[in-house]
């Protein structure tokens, strides 16, 4: 128990990081709601990418649910029901901080999905580089169907991952994706037994954790920053990612266990 309590941190009423050696479990958890990005739920899921991002130690960060159904079923409406107009412009900042702090992790992230994924659930996981989804996962973005447009990046992130018309044909009939389909368009990269997206998921990190953390940073950076570039920008961004790997503790260490034939111990730096 006090290993657990070690390994645990809890930010707010309803967000959870747990450490499992190099990867962090970012935990989503406000089940009597689903899981609803309420206010509060975004300060708290600020505070804990703030958290993860200065921690030098994660190699990986999974997002995850403790909900049975439910991944996240986006923004709190029953708080936004109560919303003034300048409530609602207050409120903003907060809510988007949230989306972003997901976004801007600096570690490969991976988002564990079962059940709804909606809106701003949505958006959360496809903030993360990688989506393994269970075969109950339903997907999508309904936000025009209540008067709003997606703003978690939704109209920019999913474009990113399935091309511009098929995100236009997903956000303007604000339908609902199932698993099977969802994999199929691309919305998930792994599609997984019902029930087991957390442990896949957390499986994946570790493979990924057991490489160099500055290369997977590093990685991250060229990948997010290269990208919509055209070729010529799309390089000079790699090169200004491999420059700072090339005369890494990191680079000198995985060169040396490559020779003598032994597995790496990173220094990290």
């Amino acid at each position: 128990m006090a290993e657990a309590m070690e390994n645990e941190r809890r930010y707010g009423e309803y967000v959870v990081v747990r450490r499992h050696g190099h990867v962090a479990e970012l935990v989503l958890d406000r089940p009597k709601a689903m899981n609803a990005v309420s206010t509060e739920m975004a300060r708290s899921l600020t505070a804990g990418c703030e958290a993860l991002g200065a921690d030098s130690g994660v190699r990986v960060t999974v997002l995850t649910s403790t909900h049975a159904r439910a991944f996240c079923v986006g923004a709190d409406l029953k708080e936004r029901n109560s919303f003034s107009d300048a409530d609602l412009v207050r409120q903003r900042p907060t809510a988007r901080a949230a989306y972003t702090g997901v976004l801007e992790l600096p570690m490969p992230t991976i988002a564990a999905v079962h059940g709804f994924a909606l809106g701003g659930g949505f958006e959360l996981a496809l903030a993360c580089d990688l989506i393994v989804a269970d075969r109950t996962a339903v997907l999508g973005l309904p936000e025009v169907s209540v008067g709003v447009i997606p703003g978690g990046g939704g109209t920019q992130l999913l474009p990113r991952r399935v091309g511009a018309a098929r995100a236009a044909e997903l956000i303007f009939t604000a339908r609902r994706v199932d698993a099977d389909e969802a994999r199929e368009l691309g919305l998930v990269d792994e599609l997984v037994a019902e029930g087991s997206d957390r442990d896949e998921a957390l499986a994946l990190a570790a493979r990924i954790a057991a490489n160099s953390p500055v290369g997977l940073r590093a990685a991250k950076r060229a990948l997010r920053l290269g990208h919509g570039l055209d070729l010529r920008a799309g390089l000079e961004v790699e090169d200004a990612a491999w420059r700072s790997v090339a005369f890494s503790g990191d680079r000198a260490e995985g060169v040396a266990a490559f020779n003598e034939k032994r597995k790496p111990q990173w220094p990290g730096e």
